[in-house]
């Protein structure tokens, strides 16, 4: 979302609400912010058309999937001219193991966070999937040895 849309105190309060509470019934939401059904759902529904709120999911925890191995993958490309960015753009989409990418100012140019299950599986995502994505040069890993807080997950240092 480029440009945010025009926010009033309701809406940054539904927000708010449902980031935390996304299964909360709209009536329960009503009640919280101070309207009636209708013009919630109305609020719901221009949000989501805004953009200020992309979708809705289920957050899993990492360690009951499988997927509590947390690396941050540093990449350094050997072109950064518009095609090669967007081949390299188009590339990592396709993996799952990347959860997050992220275009980057600095001494390299994309940050990787990869879940996986062990060191194993992501030794052998990065030698068989990341380093071989268009235009890698390098490669930098570092592995976290804690979740002290994560988005959607509750605090207390969850482990991975």
């Amino acid at each position: 979302m480029d440009e945010s849309p025009p926010l009033d105190r309701i809406d940054r309060r539904i927000l708010e609400v449902v980031e935390r509470e996304g299964r909360i019934t709209v009536a329960a939401l009503a009640e919280r912010v101070g309207l009636s059904r209708s013009p919630v759902q109305a609020r719901l529904r221009r949000l989501e058309e805004a953009g200020a709120i992309r979708g809705w999911r289920a957050v899993l925890d990492p360690g009951a999937v499988g997927r509590a191995h947390v690396a941050f993958v540093e990449v350094k490309l050997s072109d950064t001219r518009e095609a090669a960015l967007a081949a390299f753009n188009r590339a990592v989409l396709a993996l799952p193991e990347v959860e997050a990418c992220h275009m980057i100012a600095g001494r390299f140019d994309y940050l990787l966070k990869v879940r996986t299950r062990g060191i194993a599986e992501y030794r052998a995502a990065l030698a068989e999937r990341i380093s071989t994505l268009p235009h890698v040069a390098a490669t930098s890993t570092y592995v976290a040895m804690e979740t002290v807080k994560e988005e959607g997950l509750p605090a207390g240092g969850r482990r991975g």
